[in-house]
């Protein structure tokens, strides 16, 4: 019974992966033909690059994208996962033929319009992509690459090489151009980010209190969270070492629409707590939020 279980439910996961990535793929056209290529607009990584080589030196788009990404998937074969590089292939493919085949005209000429609409669809495509396991752009890729070389962070090494294609593109285009390039990208970024941790963002409310029971009775019993609790000591002030005593460290996940509401009644119960607010980029499992439905 319990084979049959594993099996159906990780059907089920290959069946969302695959959707996740082909919808995003398709967004990815979308945007790339309806918005960007017939308005000579500029992205980064290697969506950037392969405009760049399209139109100074004439080279055909979805050849240049393809090319490109498949020496990163080399590098993702290699170094990250056999899995995740041969998806990426896949994917990657199959946006280059919709690019190649798929004739789609100009949604609209506006420049900002263009930069906003254009950068928001792909980064969607490109989040999607990612949750299907897989990517759209191998700047990624290699990014983790030069990371483990140089040193740098990935935000970092992706920067720079951004700064790079926007620097020609300004060149190329003027500047102008390079300017609503940036909008483009950063509205993909934003948007890819969203699709990857989530609308609704959870962080992780740490609190330490004189009087930990009642803020533990508070979460469970009004607010309906769960909790996790881990012992420790505080003290160790400045000058005094030796003085310390046993707390209980109070872990709850919080969305964003939370967090205030519960921050305000630790406050009430105990005015000298100390709370501190850490990010996190997923959760699964445990009590998390409380889902209604009939009783």
């Amino acid at each position: 019974m319990l084979k049959k279980s594993t099996i159906k439910i990780s059907e089920l996961y290959t069946i969302k992966t695959f959707i996740s990535t082909l919808v995003g793929v398709c967004l990815g056209i979308f945007a790339l033909r309806g918005f960007m290529i017939p308005n000579l607009f500029m992205d980064g990584g290697v969506t950037g690059i392969s405009l760049l080589l399209h139109e100074i030196f004439h080279l055909n788009f979805s050849a240049a994208f393809l090319f490109i990404n498949l020496i990163f998937c080399i590098l993702a074969y290699k170094y990250v996962s056999k899995m995740f590089a041969v998806r990426t292939a896949i994917a990657v493919s199959i946006l280059c033929l919709g690019v190649e085949f798929i004739h789609i005209h100009a949604v609209t000429t506006d420049k900002l319009l263009i930069a906003i609409f254009g950068g928001s669809l792909i980064g969607i495509g490109m989040g999607l992509v990612i949750r299907g396991g897989a990517a759209l752009d191998g700047f990624e890729v290699l990014a983790v690459f030069t990371t483990r070389k140089i040193g740098f962070t990935m935000s970092e090494v992706i920067l720079f090489f951004n700064a790079i294609i926007f620097m020609v593109a300004a060149l190329k285009f003027g500047v102008e151009s390079a300017m609503y390039s940036l909008i483009t990208y950063f509205a993909a970024v934003k948007m890819c980010d969203y699709v990857v941790d989530g609308i609704e963002e959870n962080t992780a409310l740490n609190i330490i209190s004189k009087d930990p029971e009642l803020i533990k009775e508070s979460l469970v019993v009004n607010f309906k969270k769960g909790i996790t609790v881990y012992k420790g000591e505080r003290g160790y002030l400045p000058g005094d070492l030796t003085h310390k005593i046993s707390v209980d460290i109070i872990v709850v996940i919080v969305s964003r629409l939370e967090i205030l509401n519960i921050r305000e009644e630790v406050a009430r119960l105990d005015p000298e707590a100390f709370m501190y607010v850490s990010s996190i980029k997923e959760t699964k499992g445990g009590v998390v939020k409380m889902k209604h439905g009939h009783k």
